[in-house]
């Protein structure tokens, strides 16, 4: 019985092992043939990491092709904590490369997040001095990598920076051309995964998968660079001698509708925005809304004589005081009664002589010629913020609206409006919209020049080239801008000194200074429009706009060899015997 009893143990406890040996046996066979794929597929998840490739931004050049905004290779420096062997060290030995505190770097460097920023948009040369980093002896620093991506960058620095506008900390567009054509700048990012090893090093060998970036594209302004500088340094210079608030200057070319220059000071460098205020970020030559004054006498004038309600010889005896609905209207200085022509109101830039030739007319025929000059419609530019101004119909007219309108107050404005009034004269009447683009480029990157601005006949050519010939006096003797005139030119513009609108008072406090003109008067290729906003010194747009006007003016006639026209001014009467 003993043997039979120990016979069946020890074929039970055989029957335990074959048993047991069968399920190890079992489990090695799934182990290494069918969970083999799945084991190596949740373990080359472990090693794959996923990397975006920035699309690279389309550059911002000038009519000749320099850059204003560009983009250039950068890394961000990046760690995985996990991998991070020795923190403190660690941080020691980038400090010095990344120029960033020791004690903060080894703040980022320790923990257990797979992945955190280190430095962003370092240049090549930075990233290659980190990546021939070592510690005892190792190869490179672990867990601490490199990614490619990109940086903007302003080569002409604060030229034309209110125009190009800025980026965000994401590449986008937050300000300027920058903005307003993101989409079309920005591109498309890409993507790479790829498996690394232990250290965080890439695999050459190991799989990789990816999407290629589609970069953006490329735009090319109507603005001159060398022009643009030039006129920033002027008004800069003006504003400060001024005290002014701001000041804009405008460089239109009258015949295309291209901007050669969108000037305002103060301004700020667009590779670090956040340094400046918001108010000098954004574009005051569109964003600001401000009544014109006697700049707006051109349209006025431009009216008067395409209706023939006028002549440049027209006599206007021109009083002190000019009592309508209600309100006594004076010119800017005091005087005795005067003897002008219709020419002679234009060259003293007289109130009331303006208000009495325009009645010849009848009022509430300027709403038209206002509308048709551009006023209360946005410019087509696009940019972000615009203020397109406003004028108020003749039906909802007070009684004094109609005389203020004739002499430049009562409607709004913005700059580049205003430069294209005068440029709508220049053109020997026909208005071209203000254009900026001048090409973009296409999905395989040849640039394509932009449509021709529209064009809309506002006057007769006679009627502007009277208008011109009437605003020459202005420069001349018993003008208000004979601080505008240039050697050898024919010049022409308006001087203007409006009441400024404060919307802090919801009054008018400070005045608005002005000067527009344009040249040559008898083939006109330029107009300079100059806009002081509240100076705390200066007697009139004369004074402090026109001296900007003749140096921008004559470095623009210069810059693109415009050379004078040789004739000589037919002498329009100002005064009367």
């Amino acid at each position: 019985m003993r043997l039979a009893d120990s016979r069946r143990r020890l074929r039970a406890a055989v029957i335990c092992l074959a048993l047991l040996l069968s399920l190890f046996g079992g489990r090695l066979l799934q182990l290494q043939g069918l969970d083999a794929t799945a084991y190596a597929t949740e373990a080359a998840k472990g090693r794959m990491t996923t990397v975006t490739i920035p699309a690279t931004r389309g550059t911002i050049t000038d009519r000749n092709g320099i850059a204003l905004a560009a983009t250039v290779d950068a890394f961000d420096i990046t760690a995985d904590q996990t991998l991070v062997q020795h923190p403190r060290a660690t941080a020691a030995a980038l400090a010095p490369v990344l120029r960033l505190p020791a004690a903060a770097l080894e703040a980022t460097l320790s923990g257990t997040r797979r992945f955190v920023y280190v430095a962003k948009g370092v240049s090549p040369d930075v990233w290659r001095r980190v990546r021939d980093l070592n510690l005892s002896g190792t190869d490179g620093l672990p867990g601490i990598f490199g990614e490619p991506t990109s940086r903007r960058t302003y080569p002409a620095g604060t030229v034309g920076a209110n125009l190009v506008g800025f980026v965000g900390a994401d590449g986008h567009g937050l300000g300027g051309v920058e903005y307003a054509l993101d989409k079309s700048l920005a591109g498309t990012d890409g993507k790479i995964t790829y498996e690394r090893g232990p250290g965080g090093r890439r695999i050459p060998t190991g799989e990789t998968v990816g999407r290629d970036a589609v970069p953006g594209r490329d735009v090319t302004l109507t603005i001159d660079r060398d022009i643009q500088w030039m006129a920033q340094q002027e008004i800069a210079a003006k504003v400060k001698e001024t005290g002014a608030k701001s000041g804009t200057v405008i460089v239109m070319d009258p015949r295309t509708g291209d901007l050669l220059a969108v000037a305002t000071a103060p301004t700020f460098d667009p590779a670090n925005p956040g340094a400046a205020p918001e108010a000098a970020r954004g574009n005051r030559a569109l964003t600001e809304a401000y009544e014109p004054g006697s700049t707006g006498k051109v349209i006025t004038a431009s009216a008067l004589i395409e209706n023939g309600a006028v002549t440049p010889d027209t006599p206007i005896d021109v009083p002190n005081r000019l009592r309508r609905a209600g309100k006594t209207f004076k010119d800017f200085h005091d005087h005795p009664t005067q003897k002008l022509t219709y020419t002679g109101t234009l060259a003293k830039s007289s109130n009331i002589g303006t208000i009495l030739a325009a009645e010849k007319l009848g009022l509430p025929r300027l709403y038209p010629y206002l509308k048709a000059f551009g006023v209360g419609t946005p410019t087509g530019l696009g940019l972000p913020g615009e203020a397109s101004g406003a004028v108020l119909p003749p039906s909802r007219w007070s009684g004094t609206t109609g005389y203020t309108m004739a002499f430049g107050q009562g409607y709004s404005v913005n700059a580049v409006q205003m430069a294209s009034v005068f440029a709508t004269v220049a053109n020997d009447g026909v208005r071209v919209a203000p254009r900026l683009v001048a090409a973009r480029a296409g999905a395989d990157g040849t640039m394509h020049a932009t449509a021709p601005s529209p064009r809309t006949r506002v006057i007769r050519p006679a009627t502007a080239q009277t208008v011109r010939l009437m605003l020459e006096t202005v420069l001349g003797e018993g003008g208000t801008a004979p601080l505008a005139r240039i050697a050898g030119y024919r010049v022409a513009g308006k001087t203007g000194t409006a009441q400024r609108f404060d919307p802090t008072c919801s009054c008018y406090r400070g005045f608005t200074m002005s000067f527009i003109g344009l040249a040559p008067v008898d083939k006109p290729r330029l107009v300079v429009a100059v806009t002081l906003q509240a100076p705390k010194s200066g007697i009139g747009g004369g004074s402090t706009g026109g001296p900007v006007f003749r140096d921008v003016m004559s470095f623009a006639l210069q810059t693109l060899h415009i050379p004078p026209t040789g004739t000589r001014p037919p002498g329009l009467r100002i005064e009367r015997n």
